[in-house]
C-alpha cells in the first residue's frame, strides 16, 4: 500500500527550505493542516505525524493532523477537496480515497484530479493477520478450512471499497473460499475487533498488524509477500502466501 500526499495547488510547498509568495508572504505564514482520511492509530494516521513533525522543524511554524474518517476515506478526502487552494490544508491518504473509491461508490463527490500529488510517503507490504485461537496453523490448514466452512468466516476491513476489504475479495476468489465482509472506519477499530476475537481475520498492512503482534496480543500474521517488490526485512517473520 502506498501512502501519498497530495493538496489543491501550491505543490512547492514541501520543498525543503524553498520560501514560496503566497500573496507577498513566505510560505507558510500561518499553521498548516494535514488531514488523514482515517481513525488515529493506523499506518495511515501514523506516517503523516512523523512527517507534521519534521515539517514543524524545517517550517518553524504549526502542522496540524487532523482526523475525519468515514466512508473509507471519501469524506476526509472530499473535504479537502473543497478547502481553499492555498496549500495550507494537504491530504495524506492511501490510495483508495484517490484510485479505487471513484470506481466503487455511487456517492462519491469529489475530483481526485483536483488534487496535485507532492510525493509518495511509503510503501508497505499487506499482510494477513488471523484471530489468536484461529484453527489453522498454515495458509494451507486455512483456506481448507474456509472451504469446509463457507460463510462462516468474517473478515474486517477499513471500510467499503478500502485496499483490506479489494484485498480480502480477490484472496476469496483465488482460493474458492465464501466469507463475509465486516467494514470498519479504519485499520485500528477493525484490527481491535479482531484481537477481541470478534472477527476471523483482516488483510492490512504490516505497518499495524506487526504493531499488535510484538505486543504481544496473540494474533498470528502471514505475509501477503506478492504486495511489494521486494521483501522487507520484518518479513523473515511472516509464511509467504506465493
Amino acid at each position: 500500500m502506498k501512502l501519498s500526499a497530495g493538496f489543491l495547488t501550491a505543490a512547492l510547498a514541501l520543498v525543503p527550505c524553498l520560501p514560496v509568495p503566497v500573496h507577498g508572504e513566505t510560505f507558510p505564514s500561518r499553521p498548516v493542516t494535514i488531514v488523514v482520511p482515517f481513525p488515529p492509530g493506523g499506518t495511515a494516521d501514523l506516517l503523516p505525524r512523523i512527517i507534521a513533525d519534521k515539517l514543524r522543524e524545517r517550517w518553524g511554524q504549526t502542522v496540524v493532523v487532523e482526523n475525519r474518517p468515514g466512508a473509507a476515506g471519501t469524506t476526509g478526502s472530499t473535504w479537502v477537496a473543497n478547502a481553499a487552494a492555498d496549500g495550507y490544508v494537504l491530504l495524506a491518504s492511501p490510495a483508495g480515497p484517490l484510485v479505487i473509491n471513484k470506481l466503487v461508490q455511487k456517492a462519491f463527490s469529489f475530483e481526485p484530479l483536483d488534487l496535485s500529488p507532492i510525493a509518495v510517503v511509503a510503501a508497505v507490504p499487506s499482510v494477513l493477520t488471523v484471530r489468536a485461537d484461529f484453527p489453522a496453523a498454515t495458509v494451507a490448514e486455512f483456506i481448507a478450512y474456509g472451504k469446509a466452512h463457507p460463510r462462516k468466516l468474517n473478515y474486517a476491513s477499513q471500510g467499503p471499497g478500502s485496499t483490506s476489504h479489494l484485498t480480502g475479495v480477490m484472496f476469496a476468489n483465488m482460493t474458492g473460499i465464501d466469507m463475509v465482509h465486516v467494514p470498519y472506519k479504519g485499520s485500528s477499530p477493525a484490527l481491535a475487533d479482531l484481537m477481541a476475537g470478534n472477527v476471523d481475520l483482516m488483510f492490512d498492512n504490516l505497518g499495524s498488524s506487526l504493531a499488535y503482534h510484538q505486543a504481544g496480543r496473540g494474533a498470528s500474521w502471514r505475509s501477503r509477500r506478492g504486495s511489494g517488490p521486494r521483501r522487507c526485512q520484518t518479513c523473515r517473520l511472516c509464511t509467504s502466501l506465493d
